[in-house]
């Protein structure tokens, strides 16, 4: 895959980074037992075996630090690449002009798909956080802009790769 080029607002890219420091910070808590006590850390490390709770918890020991340190190295990189591009600011402490500001983030095959996993994994989280359960919820309410808008950026990104 050649370099994709993202254009984004510095207010999108802004608040992305900030939502991506808040995953970061999700994953941190999660140490051992994360996946009993917190429905959005299980979402991120599915069971293996549903029909099989046993089969599933043995699985999930085996894997589900690897699992989740691999989200982290993948949020890590959509971090990296948006302070290099010069997102990682306060959204608060821009102005209109330098909000409306474009910016092009340069995304190689690794760095496209990392997106890809972080903006889905976010979007996981914040299911789990606004009780989405399928695809028949009205994702019309404003509380699920953010959610929606992470879709919009998902599509992007499949959009760019397809073309």
């Amino acid at each position: 895959m050649n370099t994709l080029v993202m254009e984004l607002s510095v207010l999108e890219g802004a608040h992305l980074a900030d939502l991506v420091a808040q995953f970061l910070e999700v994953l941190a808590d999660a140490g051992d037992g994360a996946v009993q006590d917190d429905p959005a850390i299980a979402r991120l490390v599915p069971d293996a075996y549903r029909e099989d709770p046993d089969a599933a918890a043995e699985f999930r020991r085996y894997t589900e630090s690897d699992l989740l340190q691999r989200r982290r190295a993948d949020a890590d990189l959509v971090a990296h690449s948006l302070a290099h591009a010069g997102f990682a600011v306060d959204p608060e402490m821009l102005t209109d002009a330098e909000s409306a500001e474009m910016r092009s983030l340069h995304l190689d095959g690794d760095a496209v798909s990392a997106w890809m996993r972080t903006l889905t994994a976010i979007r996981l989280v914040l299911a789990t956080r606004l009780g989405i359960s399928d695809d028949a919820e009205d994702l019309r309410h404003p509380r699920f802009g953010v959610y929606n808008w992470l879709g919009y950026r998902l599509e992007g990104l499949l959009d760019a790769i397809d073309s």
